[in-house]
């Protein structure tokens, strides 16, 4: 696939285009001009709205909900993110201190401990762990800094870090581990997924904004933009990074692409930054395959790494990947980009698993229907609330709004809650859950799709759930 000229074809939703009179009319009035339709949300090349609407009314209603989230968690930004760095401190307080009865006693011996969040610290588990336990448990620690990421590798799992890639723009982080320094037989690339109170994370996930890829389908906008492989603010960007700046990049491959810095250029963008330095381990561990991994919006990074690489027609780096593992991963594009990935993920056996935890909203995203287009492809592994697994196509209640599950979804988090504080008498005292994810899980009772997006769930699942052949219920 070229970088020849061709028709582009794309769609973006623009929520700060209008305000809420323009919101309004967008929703309740039809036809007409770009004003009286209030289709100034929207930018689209020609012909892109009247081929893709079937009626007219879903396709505004769907809209109006994205431009309507978009606009409210833009809102709540930055009180969602004085929230979390407050949460953060309150819970790592808590736990340095032993509890409420601790911190009242070291604050009376003036013997408090503060929490520094350099020097948070976890573990991979107990013993060996099969390959899709190490990619959960790298999903998760993607959400750490640097230097908790390298202490993890280094010293925990006694593997060998390599280096952060960071794009400050998009908030696009990921790592790179080998299972050892000399002759590595495992390479790990883990996205960082959306984070809690990252109103800018969850804006991405309930995006409608597409770019359509000759051969290869529509792609999800926001995912192209967090990967560094154009920007919205000039749509010909995305050709340009796609295609042009991929033949211009060949010659200087071996260039080491270290920690993206804001000084330089602007061209060293997170995909071809982990490309290069993929390729570099690849050609110093002769026997080594990698894999990729990500949690939320890290899962969507995870999947369309191997894909933009497909179309670069990367032949030599794909026949080193031994699989793709995401957790609660929204979907990327259309159907044609499913079947076109799957030609290479699925032969001659099975490289991509997407695990999907019973009621989490975020798989569920963007929405799936005649109208939003997007559909999921690959393996889904799907846990329910007893972490009993099941192989399906597609996970229950699709698009999460369905009005025969809203009962077991706010039954299934009282569920969740209570489960939280007996979880360790069941499995053991390493599944004892944090206050952090306690109180998450109280959030649940009133947002229960936002709470089943934890990490924790994700990694219980993995590593307790057991298998069940026959249909099961979602609950």
């Amino acid at each position: 696939m070229g970088a020849n000229s061709y028709n582009v074809r794309f769609l973006i939703v623009k929520p700060e285009n209008g305000g809420t009179w323009d919101l309004v009319r967008l929703l309740l009035v039809r036809g007409g001009d770009k004003d009286s339709s209030g289709s100034k949300f929207l930018e689209y090349s020609c012909h892109v709205l009247e081929e893709d609407d079937d009626g007219g009314e879903d396709h505004r209603w769907v809209i109006f909900v994205s431009i309507l989230v978009r606009k409210i968690l833009k809102v709540f930004e930055k009180p969602m993110e004085w929230t979390g760095y407050f949460l953060e401190f309150l819970l790592n307080l808590f736990s340095l201190n032993g509890c409420f009865l601790g911190l009242l006693y070291n604050i009376l011996h003036e013997e408090i401990a503060r929490p520094d969040f350099m020097d948070k610290s976890g573990q991979l588990g107990m013993g060996h762990r099969a390959l899709m336990d190490l990619c959960m448990m790298s999903s998760k620690l993607a959400y750490e800094n640097e230097n908790v990421v390298r202490d993890v590798v280094n010293h925990h799992w006694k593997s060998v870090f390599v280096e952060t890639d960071y794009q400050k723009e998009s908030s696009t982080q990921v790592f790179i581990l080998c299972d050892k320094p000399k002759d590595a037989n495992l390479i790990l690339i883990s996205f960082r997924g959306t984070e809690p109170f990252d109103a800018g994370d969850w804006i991405t996930d309930f995006d409608y904004s597409w770019y359509e890829i000759p051969e290869l389908g529509k792609v999800h906008m926001g995912f192209l933009e967090a990967l560094g492989l154009g920007n919205r603010g000039n749509v010909s960007t995305f050709h340009e990074q796609l295609f042009v700046k991929r033949e211009k990049s060949v010659d200087s491959e071996d260039v080491d692409a270290t920690i993206a810095h804001p000084e330089q250029p602007p061209e060293r963008t997170a995909y071809y930054a982990v490309r290069s330095k993929l390729k570099s381990l690849l050609k110093e561990h002769k026997n080594a395959r990698f894999v990729v991994t990500g949690h939320s919006l890290g899962g969507a990074l995870a999947i369309l790494f191997p894909t933009v690489l497909v179309m670069h027609e990367e032949v030599t780096v794909m026949q080193r990947l031994s699989g793709v593992y995401t957790y609660g991963q929204p979907r990327i594009g259309n159907r044609q980009l499913g079947r076109y990935m799957e030609a290479h993920l699925e032969h001659p056996v099975p490289k991509y698993f997407r695990v999907v935890y019973n009621n989490d909203l975020v798989p569920r995203l963007p929405y799936d229907d005649k109208t939003f287009l997007y559909k999921h492809f690959g393996n889904c592994m799907y846990y329910n609330s007893l972490y009993i697994e099941q192989e399906v196509h597609e996970e229950p209640n699709r698009n999460f709004f369905g009005l025969r599950f809203v009962l077991p979804i706010y039954l299934n988090a009282g569920w969740e809650f209570i489960r939280s504080f007996i979880m360790g008498y069941i499995y053991g005292s390493e599944y004892n859950e944090s206050w952090e994810s306690v109180l998450f899980r109280m959030i649940g009772l009133f947002l229960p799709g936002i709470s089943a997006h934890s990490p924790v769930d994700y990694v219980n699942s993995v590593r307790l759930g057991r298998k069940r052949s026959v249909q099961m219920s979602s609950f």
